[in-house]
């Protein structure tokens, strides 16, 4: 005959499992708060000497948030960098070639000169010539970020029957981001001339118009 266990044998319950909190969950916040540490990280020391220390600390986190997230330096900036291309710009539609090209400009030479831009740009494409990672990154970051603003330019253009139906839009995009990028990010121009950003909208459209 099995004898009665007592309170004292019972074995005691299970402790009921948690929802993980904290540390266990990745955090949305926590996880902007890197992503914008690192673009200051970087525009304040380059990449060369970026590390998840300073990342972590301007953040105002510990290191195993960042590394929860991103395995290395590498892997963040990779990151960070080619979330860009997803954002975009807006795209103008106010009803001509040359006026949409105007408020591209506007809003491209604003964010291309912002300071913490015009410091990292220069860095990571003196990183990418060394990392090819990064240089796809980067590629990808520039190239996508206008692709489809200045796709929508173009498209809408030849619906209004401004430029010819069947433009390269490869060739047309060229013509569209080149020469601010190179005024702004290449040679670093301290101040755009007075007048510079209509007269570059007036001669891209002139330039597409002639495609």
């Amino acid at each position: 005959m099995l004898e009665r266990m007592t309170n004292a044998d019972a074995p005691e319950p299970r402790p009921r499992r948690r929802a993980p909190a904290g540390a266990a969950v990745l955090r949305e916040d926590v996880t902007e708060a890197i992503r914008t540490a690192v673009f200051e990280e970087l525009a304040a020391v380059g990449y060369a000497r970026m590390s998840i220390e300073g990342i972590a600390r301007r953040a105002g986190v510990g290191k195993t948030a960042v590394y929860r997230r991103w395995r290395s330096k590498l892997h963040v900036v990779l990151d960070v960098v080619s979330a860009l291309a997803v954002q975009g710009l807006p795209a103008p539609d106010t009803g001509s070639l040359e006026s949409d090209l105007r408020l591209l400009y506007e809003v491209s030479s604003r964010a291309l000169r912002h300071p913490v831009a015009s410091q990292i740009l220069p860095d990571l494409q003196a990183e990418a010539a060394r990392n090819p990672e990064i240089a796809e990154a980067v590629q990808k970051a520039l190239r996508e970020g206008q692709d489809g603003v200045a796709k929508g330019i173009v498209t809408a253009a030849q619906d209004r029957g401004e430029i010819a139906p069947a433009v390269d839009h490869a060739l047309a995009l060229d013509l569209i981001s080149g020469p601010l990028y190179w005024r702004s990010v290449v040679i670093r121009s301290p101040k755009l001339p007075k007048g510079y950003l209509d007269g570059l909208a007036r001669a891209t459209a002139q330039a597409l118009r002639a495609l």
